[in-house]
């Protein structure tokens, strides 16, 4: 049987790739972006925007796959599958890492870890998530296109690879801050609200594992440069790459964190109102794990069973 993909002279792909394939994943990724997004507006928690993104991004891979597939000449759609399959997933770390943030806010007595207050320690990670991300869209892009010399493909697959072992030493990182929350958990009394907060952080730690097999497939793609067959062999990346990458979306759907930090008060507070707290001198609140509010009001406050009681009211987390 003829392989339409492969007819061309000119043709992109190197193998035959299944279409079926592509229109099934394409579907149960963009069932997912719904939910995704669906969860988002039911829990009214804006920043589940990223993991919708990183949704929608596979997406569209798949979405571009088919139309490579169907038009194999086409250096525009198989260029576009091809970036967004490498950078689709560092949305879902970044994910992680703002999810992470929010309960080193909520589950905390201080609201920070290691000296480092919570919002800041998830947008630190993010931005490190992104440099990453930056090295591996340039490596991919220059990796793709019209009569690249193959001396070009290969130093963009490079340099590609040395993103995503970036990316993997942050998580590496990362994972001992975790561990070091976790004790922290595991130290407070094991309420229904700190049981959820560890599965959720089970979860994370889960994601994490399914983002790491998907990196160890990506280093070893191309270890042996271009003669490598595993590009050649499309049921490595849907098993190693894409299925991984669903399957922590779908973790996400079923342990969704507007669920477990449900909430105005679990959320930051603005960036107006931390300022004025803190000028106003202020301190924090111990939290039991259910949100933090800040209150810009004065700072005489006296403990009180693990809460901080003031005048203008109770506060929980400090910041």
């Amino acid at each position: 049987m003829t392989c339409a993909a492969l007819a061309p002279s000119d043709t992109l792909w190197s193998f035959c790739p299944s279409v079926a394939a592509a229109y099934l994943y394409a579907i149960l990724f963009g069932l997912i972006t719904l939910a995704h997004i669906a969860q988002a507006i039911l829990h009214r928690k804006t920043y589940c925007w990223v993991i919708a993104m990183s949704a929608l991004w596979q997406t569209l891979a798949y979405a571009f796959r088919i139309a490579s597939i169907k038009a194999p000449t086409s250096v525009a759609a198989y260029s576009v599958w091809f970036v967004l399959i490498l950078v689709a997933p560092l949305w879902t770390n970044a994910f992680v890492y703002m999810v992470f943030g929010r309960m080193v806010y909520n589950y905390t007595t201080a609201a920070r870890l290691f000296k480092v207050k919570a919002w800041r320690f998830g947008l630190y990670f993010v931005l490190l998530d992104i440099i990453a991300f930056l090295i591996q869209l340039y490596g991919a892009a220059s990796a793709s296109g019209d009569h690249v010399p193959e001396s070009q493909v290969l130093r963009g697959l490079h340099i590609y690879q040395g993103g995503v072992g970036l990316q993997q030493l942050f998580i590496f990182f990362f994972c001992y801050l975790a561990f070091r929350f976790h004790q922290n958990l595991n130290r407070q009394s094991q309420s229904t609200r700190i049981k959820q907060a560890k599965t959720l952080l089970y979860v994370l730690y889960f994601v994490l594992l399914m983002v790491t097999i998907r990196i160890i497939f990506r280093l070893a793609e191309y270890s042996k440069g271009l003669k490598s067959s595993i590009p050649r062999h499309e049921a490595y990346q849907y098993v190693l790459d894409s299925t991984p990458m669903m399957i922590a979306l779908l973790a996400f759907n079923v342990v969704h964190p507007g669920r477990i930090m449900a909430g105005k008060e679990a959320d930051f507070p603005s960036r107006k109102e931390r300022k004025v707290f803190f000028k106003n001198g202020g301190r924090g609140v111990a939290g039991n794990g259910g949100g933090s509010e800040l209150l810009p009001t004065t700072n005489a406050y006296e403990p009180v069973h693990g809460d901080v009681q003031a005048s203008a009211g109770t506060m929980k987390g400090e910041p």
